[in-house]
């Protein structure tokens, strides 16, 4: 049987979130060793009429990473 791409794409995401709010829940200091990048500052472009405000910051850590890690896996057995 053929597994789904978007199965595996929403378990992955679903490991990234609950990763990162059992490392924010837990006292352990290692699990919320990470690093953040993307924009420091938001980009505006103001057309006049129009108004546009882009924005992008990711934060990795190590409860995010262990909840990847576990979406896989938990794909690898549906």
């Amino acid at each position: 049987m053929r597994k789904n791409n978007w199965a595996c794409f929403l378990l992955i995401l679903a490991g990234i979130v609950i990763g990162g709010f059992i490392g924010s829940l837990l006292p352990v200091q290692w699990l919320n060793y990470g690093q953040t990048f993307g924009l420091s500052s938001p980009v505006v472009l103001d057309f006049g009429i129009l108004c546009l405000t882009f924005g992008l910051s990711i934060k990795i850590t190590v409860a995010s990473i262990l909840g990847i890690i576990i979406g896989i896996i938990i794909y690898r057995f549906l």
